[in-house]
């Protein structure tokens, strides 16, 4: 026999839990669209108040009827003891097949139907004649014997054939068998019918009134989640034919009109990003395409030149070498424009941030401005200031300032630079900028017509608005303010005269 060791004991798989009911309802809720969910929220709401209205009703009127019978009872006058000797059964229903005739009060006048005698110990009870109920003796009506004269009690009890009743019972004295419980009952079968009657009443209207609060919760649903539908729609619209820019009409000044508010505002945004997006490939083709027409002329006229066996002169070689480079380097400074305006033109926050002292980014930017205007005189004066900011933006921005300042300074001309209480001011002497030319300063690609023979590419001003709103400030371009020649820059930037 082979000892073959027997396999290895897998644990049972865990049988998957079934969702419970509530998970279930949860599920199917969830599943259900908001107009759906809007109608059985609110037909469950007037469900649940019509409900609680309905109970109220029932239990007032009912504590209404009961009480004022339990009043008419304990109020009616009781009658005397007989005055003849009780003719008694040990049960009710026997004293009820057996009734005596002829049974009268003390004062000769016949005792009330529904009216029962009960002897000592309740051993027996005793009917009037011609009597057609008998009350149900209860083991706690011995309580009775020990009452005084006056005294009564009034519990909830039903006849033999079982119609419910509100029962009295008081103590009394016969002639012949001694102290004796009067029973006197009322019968509350009209009140059990009102009661029923008012329940089917009650119910009807219930279900009424769910029915109509379903109707009403869906024309509710369907006015309140119109605009919602159009939002839908718009959203579906553009998302289909990417048309950006649909707006939806705006009605009241409501939660959905807000919706619809920041949606328009939303769709206008994109649009807007949209036409800059196209307008900024347009125009750096534009650009690009200037320089780059120039570069393949010039490579073209190279490779002719070798091909056909005709060197060009070296002066010649040597000129068009240096206005390929001077293109090179044109396209280099066009593309690094490009990127640094290709950032999200709003504030940065995060590590980027730093602590940024102004006053040394301008005496950097001062120093390399001199070298590229070795004729000009800079009349620097600054305070120290700190701010918040990103250092290489702020940076170039002051240094395209002070290239702007320096391309259209004369020679021998002076640049004023300026920083106090945290406002950089860079003023030049040259022709300046015409009134109606200053809207357009810090468009991306704008060039004055007066200076489009100059070198650049009209990303310099663009660069420096986008780099001073990041830091939270501003920045305007105007005439000087004494009025005389040149131009006027001038940068507001938050921030103290300390780092912290």
């Amino acid at each position: 026999m082979n000892n073959v060791p027997p396999p290895p004991l897998t644990p049972p798989q865990a049988r998957p839990r079934t969702p419970d009911r509530r998970q279930r309802l949860l599920h199917w809720f969830r599943s259900r669209s908001l107009r759906s969910r809007l109608i059985f929220l609110s037909a469950a709401a007037v469900a649940v108040a019509i409900a609680l209205s309905a109970l109220a009703c029932w239990f007032i009127v009912e504590k209404q009827l009961y009480g004022q019978v339990r009043a008419d009872l304990a109020s009616a006058t009781l009658p005397p003891g007989p005055r003849v000797p009780l003719i008694c059964y040990p049960t009710p229903e026997q004293a009820l097949a057996n009734q005596p005739t002829g049974l009268t009060s003390e004062n000769g006048s016949a005792v009330a139907r529904d009216t029962q005698f009960v002897t000592a110990n309740l051993t027996a009870v005793c009917l009037p004649p011609n009597a057609t109920k008998a009350i149900v003796v209860q083991p706690g009506d011995a309580a009775g014997y020990r009452l005084k004269n006056g005294q009564s009690i009034i519990r909830d009890g039903r006849f033999t054939d079982g119609t419910p009743a509100v029962v009295r019972i008081s103590l009394t004295r016969s002639a012949t068998a001694g102290p004796v419980l009067l029973m006197v009952a009322t019968s509350t079968q009209p009140v059990e019918d009102s009661l029923q009657g008012l329940a089917i009443l009650l119910a009807s209207v219930s279900v009424g009134g769910i029915l109509l609060a379903a109707v009403a919760g869906r024309l509710v649903a369907r006015s309140a989640l119109k605009p919602v539908d159009q939002l839908t729609d718009a959203v579906e619209h553009i998302a289909r034919t990417e048309e950006v820019g649909t707006t939806i009409p705006v009605h009241g000044d409501d939660e959905i009109a807000r919706l619809s508010t920041s949606f328009n505002s939303m769709s206008t945004a994109l649009a807007n990003s949209r036409e800059r997006q196209t307008r900024l490939i347009a125009d750096a083709g534009h650009e690009l395409r200037t320089p780059l027409t120039s570069l393949r002329t010039n490579v073209d006229l190279l490779i002719r030149s070798n091909d056909t066996g005709r060197p060009l002169p070296a002066a010649t070689k040597t000129k068009l070498l240096g206005n390929m480079k001077s293109q090179m380097q044109e396209l280099t400074l066009l593309i690094g424009d490009l990127l640094q305006l290709s950032r999200p033109d709003t504030p940065k926050s995060g590590p980027a941030l730093t602590v940024v002292a102004l006053h040394e980014i301008a005496g950097r930017a001062v120093e390399r401005a001199e070298l590229r205007g070795p004729g000009l005189v800079f009349e620097t004066d600054t305070e120290p200031w700190y701010v918040h900011g990103d250092a290489a933006g702020l940076e170039r921005a002051v240094i395209n300032l002070l290239d702007n300042a320096v391309k259209y300074s004369p020679p021998g001309g002076t640049i004023e630079v300026r920083l106090h209480q945290g406002v950089l001011t860079v003023r030049d002497h040259g022709p300046g900028i015409p009134p109606d030319e200053l809207q357009y300063v810090f468009d991306r690609f704008w060039r004055s017509p007066s200076s489009r023979q100059l070198p650049g590419s009209g990303l310099g001003l663009s660069i420096v608005a986008q780099s001073v709103r990041e830091a939270g400030g501003e920045v305007t371009l105007g005439p000087a303010a004494d009025g005389g020649p040149g131009a006027l820059a001038t940068v507001r930037l938050p921030g103290g005269p300390a780092p912290e």
